[in-house]
């Protein structure tokens, strides 16, 4: 008997989670589940495209707070007025229907969920998997960012049409379109790397937490800087290749590396590169001793 008045007096002492949990899982698991196959079959929004790096940053924030379990309940019971502006903007956003304003509802009701259990100490807490979270979630930010980006644009296909110059392939280059063998490849900005970039900085937020390199702010921005370079560098390569695909009617090849699985394989090969640099970064530039007795005693 002992076992089962165990189990219920962790029910009894939990009911206040359990609810909660049960009320977002009813909620939420619709949504995520929407995301999730979207994300797979290459079937949602353009936009949603975008986050899409989602796929392996959600679980790790939920990994993340899996693993403060034994600091939040140490943790004191905690209100914070905060938390009811959260719940409230991020309800009436839900039952709005409006698909962004849906998504965005998730990462708010969380954070409100953190201070009105724990406040502010339980929102610092669990920010790391807040901002994994909130950066996976849909939002207009690539549409509103798109007008900006014929700057990179231009730049890829010039670069792109060096490139393919250099190896005596005629080419002509008109602002971000590039023509070759009378066939005409746009560099739009889908195809300006804007995806790979944000999903870049994203796995390189979570290289950077999982390291721990994110307590130093100097190694911190010149690996993200190193990151974005890389994206950059990579999609002006992809780029050409398209380029040089579709000019020489190779259309197999182009759609492989376009939208089929080619472009899967080329995207997790650049990012293998993020976990080489950062491996490096660690080995030739390791964290001083000071800095790291500061970080453990913080831990404690």
């Amino acid at each position: 008997m002992q076992p089962k008045l165990t189990l219920r007096h962790k029910i009894e002492n939990n009911l206040v989670v359990i609810a909660i949990s049960t009320v977002l899982a009813l909620m939420y698991v619709p949504l995520l589940w929407h995301w999730y196959e979207g994300w797979l079959k290459k079937d949602i929004g353009i936009i949603h495209e975008y986050f899409s790096h989602g796929l392996i940053g959600l679980p790790f924030a939920a990994y993340i707070a899996w693993l403060n379990r034994k600091k939040w309940h140490r943790l004191p019971d905690n209100f914070h007025p905060l938390a009811a502006g959260f719940i409230i903007i991020g309800g009436i956003f839900y039952v709005s229907g409006l698909t962004d304003f849906v998504n965005l509802s998730f990462p708010l009701i969380l954070a409100g969920l953190c201070l009105w259990l724990k406040g502010i100490p339980g929102l610092k807490l669990q920010g790391f998997p807040l901002l994994f979270v909130f950066l996976a979630t849909a939002n207009q930010i690539p549409y509103l960012i798109e007008p900006y980006a014929l700057p990179l644009q231009s730049f890829i296909a010039a670069v792109a049409g060096f490139i393919l110059t250099q190896f005596g392939i005629p080419v002509v280059v008109e602002e971000i379109n590039l023509y070759v063998g009378g066939q005409i490849v746009e560099v739009a900005p889908h195809c300006a790397g804007l995806k790979m970039l944000f999903t870049s900085l994203y796995v390189g937020l979570m290289l950077l937490y999982w390291t721990g390199v994110w307590r130093s702010r100097t190694r911190s921005i010149i690996f993200l800087i190193s990151a974005a370079s890389i994206s950059v560098i990579a999609n002006i390569i992809r780029n050409t290749l398209l380029t040089y695909f579709h000019g020489t009617g190779n259309e197999q090849a182009f759609k492989w590396l376009h939208d089929g699985s080619g472009g899967d394989i080329y995207s997790a090969c650049m990012l293998g590169l993020l976990v080489l640099l950062i491996n490096s970064m660690e080995k030739y530039f390791p964290i001083d001793s000071e800095q790291t007795e500061i970080t453990n005693n913080s831990d404690e």
